[in-house]
């Protein structure tokens, strides 16, 4: 059932327990009432007009979506797990090796980051970042490796607690959900059970979380990061258009550094820049996603909550310490991503894949992907030939082939695609 249809019927419902007491009689046993009955095909009806006009659902019934962001999520387990950091200036990510290591800041938490250190930070640059810090008298930042299998461990105790009061969830990723409470009736009984969410996060977890709520999933993940950190924000739609105007442009989902920049070429700096433009205008300067522009700018754009959303891709990378074009240390390196990859893959639930891709980082950050599909897809018992054909796709990059400068490798990933849950027969 679709989220629309479920979400109607969900309407239907409540119509009808609204009526049930009005019956005098055990609702059970009333289903036959004529006018309940006229009331629910009265509703089954708009419901079908809706849907096949293709009317988004929040222009007949309210809409409440919420939006569940876990605070400074990797650092924060890492503080609960280590009460001894609490307070102190976190930095979870690659070995920063005092200034000269690779890789990137995968979280830092609120206290790192008044030192000016964010995720996807090169490591060095948070490093220096820190000493600076430390010159100023201010306490030096800790960097810690990330430890995976206990965020996830958390994220799923956070998902468990969400499905106590919404059934229609999607997990955008390991430390934020979209879940709606339509079914609430107002944002005001909404809120109230999004405190009662915070508290059992806070109380099961031991870590804050930030929550928005909103008409739609857009407004709803701008809203969580209003209050940051620990924080509940409420956007209701009359109030939408006002909220996002003097917004940066840059703030809207799906903006991101190269679409900035044609926009402020344009002098678009803020949303209310960007709702000068017409729909049609906006698709001829940002193709297809012009449409969905125009409607994020005046905040109506209303993607569904994906609620069987699935990994599109499995994959690994990683930074070499230095950059290398030796053939027996990036293929023994390569070899172990492999292994990883397929085992997440046997343990995913899906029974097949078609596709495998490999990036190549070159010593000038030059990135180059190559991929191939098969048919038939590959399955759990397919481990030698998935190697054999990842091994295909990266060779020529270790050669004149595909890299006849032989420039220096800085990072390599594979990855699989294309699953699909059906048994091979």
């Amino acid at each position: 059932m679709s989220h629309l249809r479920r979400t109607f019927q969900l309407e239907v419902y409540c119509q009808f327990f609204k009526n049930k007491k009005a019956l005098g009689k055990p609702w059970a046993f009333q289903l036959h009432h004529f006018s309940v009955l006229q009331q629910i095909f009265a509703i089954l009806r708009v419901c079908q007009k809706y849907e096949s006009s293709h009317i988004s659902i929040s222009k007949c019934m309210n809409k409440i979506i919420c939006h569940v962001d876990m605070d400074a999520f990797f650092a924060s387990i890492e503080e609960r797990n280590r009460p001894h950091l609490k307070g102190k200036p976190i930095v979870v990510g690659s070995d920063p090796k005092e200034g000269s290591g690779r890789g990137v800041v995968s979280t830092a938490n609120y206290a790192a980051r008044a030192y000016g250190i964010h995720s996807a930070m090169p490591i060095s640059h948070a490093w220096k970042a820190s000493q600076q810090a430390k010159a100023q008298g201010k306490p030096e930042a800790i960097f810690l490796p990330p430890h995976f299998e206990n965020y996830q461990k958390s994220s799923q105790a956070v998902l468990a607690v969400i499905k106590k009061y919404s059934s229609i969830i999607e997990q955008g990723s390991i430390d934020e959900f979209y879940f709606d409470l339509s079914s609430a009736g107002t944002f005001k009984k909404a809120e109230i059970i999004c405190k009662k969410i915070k508290a059992e996060i806070l109380a099961t977890e031991k870590v804050t979380c930030s929550i928005g709520i909103g008409p739609n999933k857009m407004i709803a993940k701008i809203a969580a990061g209003e209050k940051k950190p620990d924080g509940l924000f409420i956007m209701r739609q009359e109030d939408v258009e006002a909220f996002l105007e003097p917004m940066p442009v840059r703030n809207l989902p799906g903006i991101g550094p190269k679409t900035a920049e044609l926009l402020y070429k344009k002098n678009v700096n803020f949303v209310k820049d960007l709702k000068q433009f017409s729909r049609e205008e906006l698709i001829n300067m940002l193709g297809k996603w012009g449409s969905s522009m125009y409607d994020k700018a005046r905040g109506t754009y209303d993607a569904p909550i994906a609620e069987d959303r699935e990994a599109k891709s499995i994959g690994e990378h990683n930074t070499f310490e230095q950059d290398t074009l030796n053939v027996a240390f990036i293929g023994a390196e390569f070899q172990t991503y492999c292994r990883r990859v397929f085992e997440r893959f046997k343990h995913s639930g899906f029974t097949t894949f078609k596709t495998i891709a490999i990036t190549i980082r070159f010593s000038d950050f030059k990135t180059v992907s190559s991929s191939k599909s098969f048919t038939p897809p590959m399955g759990a018992g397919d481990y030698k030939p998935f190697h054999t054909q990842a091994l295909k796709l990266l060779l020529p990059y270790l050669d004149q082939r595909k890299n006849p400068r032989l420039k220096k490798i800085r990072l390599i990933g594979v990855r699989i695609e294309n699953f699909s849950k059906t048994l091979i027969l």
